[in-house]
Order: C-alpha cells, then structure tokens, then sequence
C-alpha cells in the first residue's frame, strides 16, 4: 500500500509538472516579460498563473507551511514572491522581506568571512590551523597529519559527519555570542579528554584530506579561525565586511535584532498536523527546544536569519565575481577559487561553496540547508547566468519518505530555474542524484 501510494503521488507530480511546464515561459522571453515582473510585481498572463499554481502545488505537496523564493538573471532579481503562511495560527503570508532561518546555506557567509581574510594574506590554504589555533587540532587516530584551512572549507579535515543529537539539537535561550563558545567548547568538543569529546568526532578510518566528510562542526572551527585571525568578534566582523557593506540589514545571527513578527516560525509536519519545534517534546525529549525558534549554540554552521532579498545581495556578489552594485567583497579569482571543487570531493564541494545537478546538462553552484523545520537552497547556473534562492519554514516530505521529499524538492528547483529561462527536457530533473539533497539528513 505504501508503495502504491508512493507511486500514485510520484505519477500526479509528474503530470502536474508536464502539465504546467507546457504553459511556462520560454527561456528567451523572460527578460521582455511585462515590466511588472520585473518589479516584482503580479504578473497576470495565463503562464504566470499557472506558474504560480505550480509552486503551491509543489510547496503543499513537500508539506512546507510556506515558501519564500526569488530568480536572478544577468545579476538582478527578476521575479520574487512568497507563497503560503510563515506563521499558520495568524495566517501572515510571506514576502521577499520575511525573515527566514537558513541553515546550512550560512556556511557560505562563514567561508567568505574567511576567504576575506584569506585575500589580505593572513594565510595560505593549506597552512596547519594549529599555527593559529590556542589548542592542537588533530584527528587522535592520524596525530602526524596536519589539518588545513582548505580542508576545514571542503569537509576533508577528516572530521566526521557527526550524528550526535547533542550537537545538532542543543538550543539557546540567549543569542549569540555565547560565552562558552566557541571557546571553551570547541576544545573541549575536539580534544581527547574534553568535557564533551566523543570518539566519533573523529574518523578513524580516513586520514585529513583523504576523504570529503560533511562535518558542521568544521564551520564552527572557521568562524573562531576568522575571530582570532582578524581579532575582532566573529558577528561584528560579519556586520562589518559582509551584512553592512551589502545593505543586508535584516540579516543577523542575533535573533534579538530583528523584527520577530516578520520572522517564519519553524514547522514540522507529523502525522496529520504541523508542530512548531517547541511542541516536539515526543520526538525529541530533553533536547527540544523551549522557544518557537530556533537559537543554535553552533551557530556558524547554520544559524544565521535573514530574507531572500538580502541574501540575493550576496548571491549576486559571487554571481558577478565578487561585487553587488559597485561594492567588492571578493576578487574575482577567490570568487572562482571557492567555488572550484576540490580534488576527489565526493560530496561535490569546493571552499565552503557545493556543487549540484540539474539535469543531465545543467551543474548548479551555491548552498542548500535544511534542519527541523526549514529547508533552503541558494543556487545558480554559471554558463547561463542564471540563479535562484528559495527558503521554506518545513521539511520536504516531513522526514518520513526521503525519496519522495526529494522528487518534490527537485521539482521546485527545476520549475524556477526554468520560469528564470532554463530551457531543457522536461524529465531531465528526474535523473539528479539524491546524494546532494540528502548528502546528510541530520546536517544544517
């Protein structure tokens, strides 16, 4: 039964896609669009609608309460919209300036912090962090092998894809900074002999550099490199080089800074009914959260807020080789440096910066997220300028049937990258490795 209906549902999302997909714009007409689609907005030609039911479908059928996403094209936004409601008791409905939680797309914040300091010739890539570190960081099993910078930003420092509900699920009830982290904790967490070192932090199978593991704890490693190599607080500097200088002014790993009523309250769908996190106590015992939202202990590697167009400053930025209206963050050659993939990078990842099909034909550069309760991407297309950004306050298919929150979510991506003029077989997206979407279900 449990398969038919698998396969019922597969079979409607594929109709439903085909259906609406013959509907959809031509890639070459985007841009002479009515010009209120590129003021974002409404579009009332036959294809925008159907485009929109498109997306409601889709969101609905991943379950997510609801979804917030934008094109980009030749370094604009061209389209963006919300969908849904971010908060269901009072029914608000989404738009491009809702707050959202980003998960692991924060990552490519962390490494361009780094890659920043990288440019000023504070280091080399594959300089030991030990120099820089106030403790030794070394895999117990391999003490004679050093760990890089470039290994930390790929995921090859041989640090494990860790599992541990303590790590991931440890909430706050303060913002950021913690007095405790990242110092203490991170020595104690790494360190054989720490307050909360467990063997499994390690793998003791791979020396540094020899196999891609994602590790959320290495990002943590980084936002402490980037505090002690520019001696300034990890969230100043970040105010500082990143957010101020791309007026991306409600972004913030602070939740206390920011409006809290435009901000999407997390929802997990379970059996019939959707959850806030704080309402999760039969799944996740004593480490549920004890507020709507989330205030994570590790932070860097999943933890910032911030709304789709801000976040759009920052994709255009490495979109257009490190610049957003005339503001340099990067040179164009670190811009390429991060996102070259590693050698023998299994995970598909470069420095802090991962790889993603579309298709057959397609290979997508960017970031995707996703923890209890949201799911997010942040993608783009070089050889057709294309990008898009979506983020969501669930998780596809609610955790249950992976498989087929992954066809959903594949859907999703295809339809606004084609909306944005990405012309392809229409089946193409059914041929995309799951690997990337769900390289680790208990990742940010």
């Amino acid at each position: 039964m449990k398969n038919t209906s698998l396969k019922f549902f597969a079979f409607i999302i594929v109709l439903l896609f085909i259906v609406t997909s013959l509907v959809s714009v031509s890639a070459n007409v985007i841009v002479e669009k009515n010009e209120s689609l590129l003021l974002n907005e409404p579009c009332n030609t036959l294809e925008h609608s159907f485009f929109d039911f498109k997306m409601t479908s889709l969101m609905k059928m991943a379950k997510f309460p609801s979804l917030s996403a934008c094109i980009i094209n030749n370094d604009q936004v061209v389209w963006s919209k919300g969908y849904g409601y971010y908060d269901l008791e009072n029914q608000k409905e989404p738009n491009p300036d809702t707050i959202y939680l980003i998960a692991s797309v924060t990552k490519t914040i962390v490494g361009t912090a780094l890659m920043q300091l990288y440019e000023q010739g504070h280091f080399s890539l594959d300089d030991d962090v030990n120099s820089y570190l106030p403790f030794s960081l070394r895999n117990p099993h391999f003490p004679d092998n050093p760990i890089s910078f470039r290994m930390l930003l790929s995921h090859t420092s041989s640090l494990n894809t860790n599992t541990r509900n303590e790590y991931y699920w440890m909430n706050s009830s303060d913002d950021p900074p913690f007095s405790y982290f990242p110092d203490p904790y991170l020595e104690e967490f790494l360190i054989p002999g720490g307050k909360y070192y467990h063997e499994d932090v390690w793998s003791s199978i791979y020396k540094p550099g020899e196999q891609a593991m994602y590790a959320n704890i290495g990002f943590d490693l980084i936002s402490y490199l980037v505090e002690i190599i520019s001696d300034e607080p990890f969230l100043d500097y970040c105010q500082q080089k990143i957010f101020d200088p791309l007026h991306m002014d409600n972004t913030s790993f602070n939740l206390s800074t920011l409006n809290i009523d435009n901000v999407a309250i997390p929802y997990f769908f379970y059996f019939g009914k959707y959850y806030q996190i704080n309402e999760l106590s039969f799944l996740l015992g004593d480490l549920t959260p004890s507020e709507p939202f989330w205030k994570l202990r590790c932070y860097p590697a999943g933890g910032l807020y911030t709304t789709i167009n801000d976040l759009s400053h920052f994709f255009i930025a490495h979109m257009n080789g490190g610049v957003y209206q005339n503001t340099r963050i990067l040179k164009k050659e670190t811009v390429d440096l991060m996102q070259q993939i590693q050698p023998d990078n299994a995970i598909g990842y470069g420095l802090a910066w991962m790889q993603y099909p579309i298709g057959f034909q397609y290979m997508a550069m960017g970031h995707g997220g996703d923890i209890m309760g949201v799911d997010t991407w942040m993608l783009y297309i070089p050889s057709k300028d294309i990008g898009m950004i979506y983020f969501a306050n669930g998780n596809p298919a609610y955790g249950r049937n992976p498989i087929m929150g992954s066809i959903i979510v594949q859907f999703l991506l295809y339809s606004l990258f084609k909306e944005g003029g990405l012309t392809s077989n229409l089946f193409l997206t059914m041929a995309n490795n799951h690997q990337y979407l769900f390289m680790n279900n208990d990742s940010f």
